[in-house]
Formats: C-alpha cells, sequence, structure tokens
C-alpha cells in the first residue's frame, strides 16, 4: 500500500466520529479558498492552483515546487488541499523516515501509472531539508522527465539544505508568517464551524488576544490552544472561554500589554531608561515583557539601536555594531530564537560606559542652525574643481593636511558665525576619555598652538 498522505481509513473514522480527531486536523482547509494566509501563492494560474488542476496549462504542465517556511504556517495544509482536490495521483513521504529505498520505489510506481493508465503522480516530501545529498540526488531524474510532481516542504534555508539542481528544476514558494488577523479568522471559523466547536463556546477579546500571544504565528498551535481551552470550559460548564481559562489551560500568565497603547509605551520607554541607568536586570525584565507579549523584535532592536548611539555613543563605540548586528540578526531569524540576540545586545548595553555627548553635540549644532547661525562657506573650502573658480577665489590658500606634519592643518574650517563654538564636549567614561584627550589636541593644534 502506498504512504498517503491521509488514508481512507483515517478520513471514514474522521467522518463517524469527528471529535476522534485534533482540532487542528478538522479544520483544515478543504480547498485553496478556505486556505488562511499565504494568499501571494494562491492568486490564479499560480503553481499550487494548476497543481489542483484549476485552469488548463496545455503544453505547459504544472512545476514542481518548494515550500520554505516557519513550522505551523501551512505547508502539509497546501499539501493536504493538494491531495484532496486533485485528480492525480498523490503519495507522501517523510525525509526523517524515507530513504533512496522509498524513493525510487515511488518513481517505479509513478512510471507505471504514467504509462499503465494515464495517471500522474504528486509527491509531496516533507522535511526534504533531512535528506543527504544522495538522497535528495535521487530524485532528479522523476523530476526532471515530469514523472513526478514534487511538493517539497522545509523549514531551513533551501539555497543551503536543497542541492542545486533540484532547487534549479523547482519553483521556490516561500511562505509568509501569518498575522494576528490570519489567526483570528481561523480561530472563528474554528468556533463556529460544525467540523470544529459548532458553536458551544464563545472567545472574549482579552482571551482571544492572549491565544494569538500564546500562537506566535502558529495555526496549529492556535488551532491547540483554542481546543485546549474550550474544553476546559465545557467542563465547568461555561459558554464562554475566559482569560482565566486560557490561562490555566496554556499554563502562561497574560501579559499586560497592549501593542498599540498605553503599555507599549511605558515598557519601551522603560526598558530604555534601564539600560541608560546600566540596571542591567531591570532592562531584562522589560526585554521579557515586550518579548512575551509578542512585541515585533525589530521594534525593540530599533530602540536599541538608538540607545546605543544616544546613550553611550564614544564611551563604547562598539555599542552601535553590537545593536546593527542585532536587528540584522532578528530580521532573519524571528522568534523564539531573536530573544537571544535581543538579550545579548540589551545585556552589552546596559554594561557599557555611557555617554550622551553625541546626542547633545547635534543638538547644539542643529540648534544654531535653526537659529540661522549657518554663514558662509570659507572661500578657501569651496569647490574650486570648475572653469573661474580661481577667479572668484574659490579653494585659494586651502591647507592640503596630507601635506602637513600629523595631518592637521592651522586653518579655520567653520563659518564666521560659529567660529570657535564648541558643540562637542567629550566625557572621561569609558573608551571616551581617549577622545577626549584627542580632541583637545587636535583643537590646538587647528589653532596653530602645540606642535
Amino acid at each position: 500500500m502506498e504512504p498517503d498522505l491521509f488514508t481512507a481509513a483515517a478520513e471514514d473514522r474522521q467522518e463517524k466520529d469527528p471529535s476522534s480527531s485534533p482540532l487542528a486536523v478538522r479544520m483544515r482547509p478543504r480547498t485553496l479558498d478556505e486556505v488562511v494566509g499565504q494568499q501571494h501563492l494562491l492568486k490564479p494560474g499560480s503553481p499550487l492552483r494548476r497543481l489542483v488542476g484549476d485552469g488548463d496549462g496545455g503544453p505547459a504542465g504544472a512545476s514542481s515546487v518548494i515550500l520554505w517556511g516557519p513550522p505551523g504556517i501551512g505547508k502539509t495544509t497546501l499539501a493536504y488541499v493538494v491531495s484532496k482536490a486533485t485528480d492525480k495521483r498523490f503519495v507522501e513521504l517523510s525525509a526523517i523516515t524515507a530513504g533512496v529505498k522509498e524513493v525510487r520505489a515511488v518513481i517505479d510506481g509513478a512510471r507505471r501509472a504514467v504509462g499503465g493508465y494515464g495517471k500522474e503522480t504528486v509527491l509531496f516530501l516533507d522535511e526534504i531539508h533531512r535528506f543527504s545529498k544522495a538522497q535528495q540526488d535521487s530524485l532528479l531524474p522523476a523530476v526532471e522527465n515530469r514523472w513526478v510532481t514534487l511538493i517539497a516542504a522545509t523549514t531551513e534555508n533551501p539555497y543551503f539544505s536543497v542541492i542545486s539542481p533540484l532547487l534549479s528544476r523547482s519553483l521556490l514558494l516561500t511562505l509568509e508568517p501569518l498575522t494576528d488577523d490570519d489567526l483570528r479568522g481561523l480561530l472563528a471559523r474554528a468556533l463556529t464551524d460544525e467540523r470544529g466547536l459548532g458553536g458551544a463556546v464563545t472567545l472574549p477579546e482579552d482571551a482571544e488576544a492572549h491565544l494569538l500571544r500564546v500562537a506566535g504565528g502558529d495555526a496549529r498551535r492556535a488551532l491547540t490552544a483554542l481546543e485546549a481551552a474550550a474544553g476546559a470550559a465545557l467542563a465547568k460548564g461555561e459558554p464562554e472561554i475566559t482569560l482565566q481559562t486560557v490561562e490555566e489551560t496554556v499554563d502562561r500568565a497574560a501579559v499586560k500589554y497592549d501593542k498599540d497603547g498605553d503599555q507599549h509605551y511605558d515598557v519601551a520607554s522603560a526598558l530604555i531608561k534601564s539600560i541608560r541607568g546600566s540596571d542591567v536586570d531591570a532592562a531584562l525584565h522589560y526585554l521579557a515583557r515586550m518579548i512575551e507579549a509578542g512585541e515585533d523584535p525589530r521594534f525593540i532592536a530599533r530602540r536599541l539601536m538608538i540607545s546605543a548611539s544616544e546613550d553611550i555613543g564614544l564611551a563604547d563605540p562598539n555599542a552601535l555594531p553590537i545593536a546593527v548586528a542585532a536587528a540584522q540578526a532578528v530580521a532573519m531569524i524571528g522568534f523564539p530564537e531573536a530573544a537571544l540576540t535581543l538579550s545579548h545586545a540589551t545585556i552589552a548595553l546596559a554594561l557599557a560606559p555611557k555617554s550622551n555627548t553625541a546626542t547633545t553635540a547635534i543638538s547644539a549644532a542643529l540648534a544654531d542652525v535653526r537659529n540661522g547661525l549657518a554663514g558662509s562657506v570659507p572661500p578657501h573650502l569651496r569647490d574650486g574643481h570648475y572653469t573661474g573658480a580661481a577667479k572668484l577665489g574659490h579653494a585659494q590658500g586651502y591647507v592640503y593636511p596630507h601635506d602637513v606634519p600629523g595631518g592637521i592643518a592651522a586653518q579655520q574650517y567653520a563659518p564666521d558665525t560659529i567660529h570657535g563654538r564648541r558643540y562637542y564636549e567629550p566625557t572621561r567614561h569609558g573608551a571616551e576619555a581617549r577622545y577626549a584627550d584627542v580632541a583637545e589636541r587636535v583643537r590646538a593644534r587647528l589653532k596653530g598652538e602645540g606642535g
């Protein structure tokens, strides 16, 4: 017997006793139109539409596809929909348990099916990144000759985990993380649909919001948590899934945090002020509250980058590179692993020596400019690369610093209106003590003082 994705026996049992299957299984979409999210992959004429037989591709047959995305966002669901909707023979393999022998058996069966009775085969291969290079190589002839149409799913970057020849013979489809609105619609359908909870309970907004935070963009996790909470509510004879019931069933307290309200800004402000005050433990507490509440990691990373320049600056020149690296990392990895990177950066910034001179320096310079103290650029600093510049006196008398011992030429750089004003007043904190010494020596040399 072929390893079908969902066997007839299991489906028959589900139809006779829906409660025998988990809510996440019962609520699997039956058509592409019921799929939550991924609308960029479901447009008319898309590869997935053609796999289920929507439209006639004529001589251009359906392409093999590689579905790439994190767990719980619909890779297996899309394969299930194809298995239900297509008139093609559908076979599933998991790279966890299958090897070259099983792959070859499927390919041989596909060749017999297409040659014997004209039936094409769709092969769903889950977790293809677990296949070795040799195992992936065994798929190439079948994909290239279209003995099978491959749907491969992976949570790993396919450019690193899938061999190039297989990538070149397939379309790479990137699944996007599910939004709160996507999951909200899924929960609403599960609450009312007869395949789901059939209106047996309701879900108020505060409990729904906590379920969404717990789910973390994972549809399977959202439905599993909903089923557990609904079961607890019904066991207590309650027609409503309260926030308390959700907290009890998922064993996770709700964090009071409104991403669009005061708490969002208050906690973010407390994080930055704790870093500024060098209280690493308080900073980690506020960071944890933001993470647990489902705050966008990119927002947190942006605040850390600002803090690195606003409150640390040249007292620790490594602070900004650390914050920027953290921002780049969280953009690529997301939660939950991004929590480690944000913790790394928060600790480094909180314990760094502090200086706000980068902030006060630019603030003072901006204030003068806004007050009209711009002034004319000194003639010797003006552009002298065009015809006639010399006649205007532009660039005349300019001393090229690289021609001067020490590389500092005693000449005026600032406009007359602000000549002699000092914007940068360095502290003696951390590495800025070195910059303070340098600034004093340079300013003296610019005035023609010192050797």
